[in-house]
C-alpha cells in the first residue's frame, strides 16, 4: 500500500492493514500516530535523571519499546493500545538505562544499604523509623544520611521497575497502579505482593504517602507535586527516594518468602 492510500485509512482499518496483511506502510502510520506516547514517557522519565543521561537516547529506546508493543499487541481483544504500548515503552527505556548502567557503583551500594536498614529496623520496631534512628544505625550524621538519601534519589526511577524475581516480568510500580493500566504479562502471586505492598505503604510517612499517590495514581510529575505540596523539586525528590527504599525493603521481603517457597 502507498503512503497516499494509507493517510486516508480509519484507525481500526490501519490496524487491520498491519496485522492482517503485514502492510508496513499502515505500520508507519501506526508509529507515526502514536509516538505522542513515547514523547510522553520519555519527558516523564527524563525527570531526575542525571545530565548526562541523553534524552534523545530515551526516546530512541521508546520507539524501539513502541514497535515492540504494535507487534505484540492483539487489536481483536479491544483492549486500549494506549494503556499497553506505554508500558511497553516504559520498558523499553529502563532497559536501556540498566544496560547503560549509569549509575554508579557507590550509589547502587548506598542505596542498598539504606534499603537493609529501613527493613531491618522496620523489622525489628515494628513501625516507620525515623531519620534519627536511621543515622544512628548507619552511624552517619543525620545530614549524612539526607546528603545519601539525596544522591540515591536518582535510582528511583528505576528502582519500583525491577522485576520482584528475576524469572518473572511483574514488577513492583505495576501493584501502585489500577488494574486497568496492568501490565498484561504478570505472573506472580499477585494478591500476596498487593497485601505487601499495601502494609509498605501504611508504614510510609504523611509526606511520602502523598507523594507516591500523586506519583503513581494521579500521574503527577515531581515538579507538579512540588507545586501542589509547596515544597522544592530536591525535596519530593527526596521524599520519593525515602519512600522508595521503605517499599523495596518490603517488598524485597516478600520477595525472599516467595522464593523459600517456590
Amino acid at each position: 500500500m502507498n503512503e497516499r492510500k494509507a493517510a486516508h485509512l480509519n484507525h481500526s482499518e490501519l490496524w487491520e492493514q498491519w496485522k492482517e496483511h503485514g502492510d508496513k506502510e499502515a505500520k508507519k502510520q501506526l508509529i507515526e500516530k502514536y509516538l505522542h506516547i513515547v514523547e510522553y514517557v520519555s519527558g516523564r522519565l527524563a525527570v531526575g535523571l542525571p545530565k548526562n543521561v541523553s534524552k534523545d537516547d530515551l526516546a530512541s529506546n521508546g520507539v524501539m519499546g513502541l514497535i515492540d508493543a504494535l507487534e505484540k499487541f492483539d487489536y481483536e481483544r479491544g483492549l486500549q493500545f494506549e494503556t499497553y504500548a506505554s508500558w511497553r515503552v516504559r520498558g523499553a527505556i529502563l532497559d536501556g538505562l540498566r544496560q547503560g548502567d549509569w549509575v554508579p557503583r557507590s550509589v547502587r551500594e548506598k542505596a542498598k544499604k539504606i534499603e537493609d536498614a529501613y527493613q531491618h529496623l522496620e523489622q525489628r520496631y515494628l513501625r516507620t523509623v525515623s531519620d534519627e534512628e536511621m543515622s544512628h544505625y548507619l552511624d552517619v550524621s543525620e545530614k549524612e544520611f539526607q546528603n545519601m538519601i539525596q544522591e540515591v534519589a536518582v535510582m528511583s526511577i528505576v528502582s519500583l521497575e525491577d522485576p520482584i524475581r528475576e524469572e518473572e516480568s511483574e514488577t513492583r510500580l505495576s501493584l501502585l497502579v489500577d488494574e486497568k493500566a496492568k501490565n498484561p504479562d504478570h505472573k506472580v502471586n499477585e494478591f500476596t505482593l498487593r497485601d505487601a505492598l499495601a502494609q509498605g505503604i501504611d508504614k510510609l510517612t504523611e509526606k511520602e504517602r502523598i507523594v507516591v499517590s500523586l506519583l503513581y495514581y494521579e500521574d503527577l510529575s515531581l515538579s507538579e507535586i512540588a507545586e501542589v505540596m509547596s515544597l522544592s523539586p530536591s525535596r519530593i525528590s527526596q521524599l520519593h527516594s525515602k519512600a522508595i527504599l521503605r517499599l523495596r525493603a518490603t517488598l524485597d521481603k516478600q520477595r525472599d518468602l516467595l522464593m523459600r517457597k517456590d
